[in-house]
This record gives structure tokens, sequence and C-alpha cells, in this order.
């Protein structure tokens, strides 16, 4: 039955998905932003769902069924306020999510680091087995012409995003799912502007597994130690996993299977074997065969800014990757090299996140970039004005990480970018941000 929906803070990176998703599947959809910018705007442009910019109350009328409210939101939104007044109800993207899929098999991905890619993969093998499935994942997948997507499926599979639900819910957005599948990858503190000590962060995953019943399956990497004691005494049946066995030879991976065969990969490093490893148990359960499960990650490619090529001859490689944590920016170093040892490594790191610069959290980047020949770090001072937000000094950051060379303006990373040069090297970029607009395809 088709439904009048209003979607506050339309132009976010999964509202706007939402947006789409909503009207294929039938609904009169309306939005609103203060700001849209790329992919968004065209994305919306493209549906006919691209509003004039700016809140406008007089959307808000009596004959919406609902208002679902984005995280980008304030909570005196005149939007908001006025959908209380008028009795309106109002739900949370993942409040909504959830409601949709409530009677489906629920797969929800969680962690610090590799949601996405591990959702990915659980989506592309699902998909190569022929089997539907409703979605919901954080970045532009190539096999996938959106990042949402509800059907009459009985299985969706969800990316669980532990950052606040919205201005009215301040609980995780994956504590709304419930799973009766799901991935742990990891604990290691991110958003520290709302989750401030290691304990509150940790509490919310300890909540997200007691949500689990004893049928419910929990797969979750054994080497990590909060998962080992969250997991000790949970209800639910919890099954440890690492990296699947595999060997290197000449810059390639392949999956080894039990009798020896080699199956090659596209994705390399120990955390998306790992992750491989968990969408392969996950998928499996699912009732996928293991040959369909080989045959599919055999054609994975992983996702959009995560491990991604960008530029590959016989002089050199230049990569980038999503990395902003301490953990996972270790972690694409240490794989990189492994990788491709016979290439001089040389890594730029962008700290652009709120936490990432925060005077307590610096010192957990030490030693995370060790692995390259050479390390760059960038904070962009015109970023940081922008936003309000004091520059640590080059002295701070560069002791925080240790053998690294601080940049502090647009003009000191791009002369490091070309005085790095290309011949027999690695570059790689990594961030949460874009490297002031970088156009990496132009190298």
């Amino acid at each position: 039955m088709s439904k009048r929906i209003h979607l506050i803070a339309t132009g976010g990176a999964i509202m706007h998905q939402l947006a789409i998703a909503l009207k294929i599947d039938g609904n009169q959809v309306t939005g609103s932003d203060d700001k849209i910018a790329d992919p968004a705007k065209s994305n919306l442009a493209k549906w006919d769902l691209l509003p004039e910019e700016g809140w406008n109350t007089e959307k808000i009328t009596r004959d919406l069924d609902l208002v679902i409210l984005g995280m980008h939101a304030k909570i005196d939104n005149p939007e908001l306020l006025m959908a209380q007044e008028l009795g309106i109800k109002v739900v949370s993207f993942p409040e909504y999510v959830a409601e949709k899929c409530k009677d489906k098999t629920r797969v929800v991905i969680g962690g610090s680091h590799g949601k996405t890619s591990t959702t990915a993969m659980v989506m592309h093998v699902l998909q190569y087995a022929g089997l539907e499935f409703d979605y919901l994942v954080g970045s532009k997948l190539d096999d996938f012409e959106r990042m949402v997507s509800f059907s009459n499926a009985k299985i969706a599979v969800i990316e669980g995003d532990e950052y606040l639900t919205s201005p009215l819910d301040r609980k995780p957005k994956f504590h709304w799912y419930y799973p009766q599948i799901a991935v742990l990858t990891g604990i290691s503190i991110d958003h520290v502007n709302v989750f401030p000590t290691e304990e509150i962060y940790e509490e919310q995953f300890r909540i997200f597994i007691n949500q689990m019943g004893e049928k419910d399956s929990l797969y979750y990497f054994e080497e990590d130690s909060a998962l080992q004691r969250l997991t000790k005494n949970s209800a639910c049946k919890s099954v440890p996993y690492n990296c699947m066995p595999h060997l290197i030879e000449n810059g390639k991976t392949y999956l080894l299977k039990a009798n020896g065969e080699k199956v090659p990969l596209k994705v390399f490093g120990n955390h998306m074997l790992q992750n491989l490893n968990s969408a392969f148990l996950v998928c499996k359960e699912l009732g996928v065969e293991e040959e369909v499960i080989y045959n599919a990650l055999v054609t994975f490619g992983g996702t959009a800014r995560r491990m991604e090529v960008v530029k590959e001859s016989e002089m050199g490689l230049i990569m980038r990757d999503f990395a902003h944590s301490p953990s996972k920016l270790q972690a694409t170093v240490d794989a990189v090299k492994l990788q491709y040892k016979e290439r001089e490594l040389v890594a730029f790191f962008e700290l652009h996140t709120f936490s990432s610069v925060q005077k307590d959290f610096l010192p957990r980047y030490k030693n995370t970039m060790q692995a390259a020949d050479v390390s760059y770090v960038f904070l962009d001072e015109k970023v940081f004005a922008q936003k309000g937000q004091k520059v640590p000094s080059k002295e701070e950051v560069a002791s925080a990480f240790e053998n690294v060379t601080v940049l502090l303006t647009e003009e000191e990373f791009k002369t490091a970018v070309a005085n790095a040069g290309q011949e027999n090297k690695t570059l790689l970029f990594m961030s949460s941000g874009t490297f002031s607009g970088m156009d990496f395809k132009e190298m």
C-alpha cells in the first residue's frame, strides 16, 4: 500500500538512497535538506526527488503517513518541530528498516572496521547464487545500482553501524535490527565524540550481542580480546573465525581449498581474508553450497575506496582506502606492503575526523604506519578551520605517529605527492575524506 513519506535530511549518504528505495517501493516521497552535494544530488535528480535546498515547513502536512528523520538534522529542526506539533509519526531510518525487515531472516554485519567490505561480500555471493534479498550497505557497489533495496525477499542483509540513530534517538543504529545471523569484525574505539571511553563504546556491542537468542548465530573475529569477553556468556551460538587458508605468489593472493586447489582473489590482506571467512560462514548458513561460494569470491573486486586500485602500470601502483581508525590504518599499510614487497611503499594518511585529532586519541596511531618505507600524515588547515577545530601542531602529530612527515596545507601535500614519483613504487592514500578533492585518476 502506497504511503506519503517525507525525509528530513534527505541528502545524507544513506538517506537519499532510502528515498530512492521508498519511491521504487511505490510510495509518494518528498524530502528536504539544508545542503545537498553529489553523489546524492545527482542520484536524487535522476529519480525526480531532488528538493530545493533549505528547510520548508509547508511540506509537513497532516496527510503525511510518516516522517523519516536523518542524523544530520538538529533537534530544533523546523520541519521536525512541525511534524511533532501535528502529531505525525516520526521515525529514524534504522527504525524504518527494522520494521520493514521484521519478518525476514536478518543478517547484520557490525564492527569498528570492515563492515562495508564484509556486507558487500555476502551480497556478492548471494547474488551470484541467485538468491533474492533486501539490503542496506554503506557504500556504492559495482554490482548493485543502489545502496538500499526492499522487496518480498525472505532475507535482509544489513550493514550495522554503531553510530547514533537520530537526534531523537541516541542509541546506536545496529541496536534496532535484532539479527538471526550476525558478524562482528572487531572492536576498536571510534566516535569518541559520543562514546568517550572504551568501556562505553564496548558496551554498545555487548547490548547488540545480548539481543541475540539461542537460535541465533554470531560469527566474531577470534583474536579480538573484547569480543572474546563479550561472547563468553552469550546466549546465541558464538563462532570464532580468522583468515581463510591462503598463500601469496608473485603479488597475487589465493585461497586454499581443503584439497589444495588454489582459488585466485582480486582482494588481499589479512583483514580482507578475515572478512571473506565471515562472509563464507554466513552464506553457508544461508544455504549456499561451498563450491558456489568459492566461485563467487573469485569475482569479488572489493568496494569503492576500500583497498581500491586506482591506477596500475608497469611503473607502479596507486591505491586508496577508506582507513581512518588506527587499527584499520595499520592493517591496510601492512597488507599493501606484504602484497607488493618488491615495490617501495609511500603511504599518505589524512587525519580527517573529529575523533582522530583529539589529544587523548592521537597516541593510538603510534607505529601504525611502520610497514611503509615513507610515511606522510596530512591535516588540511583549511578543512579544520571550516569545522571550527584546532589543528594539532606538526610536533604533536609526528610524536604521536613516529617516523612520519606531517603536512598541514594542500600545497605541502601536493608537493609531497609530486616528489614521491611513481616508478617501482606503490602510492597508498588513506582517508575518510577527500585529500582536498584530489583527482587520483589524473595522477
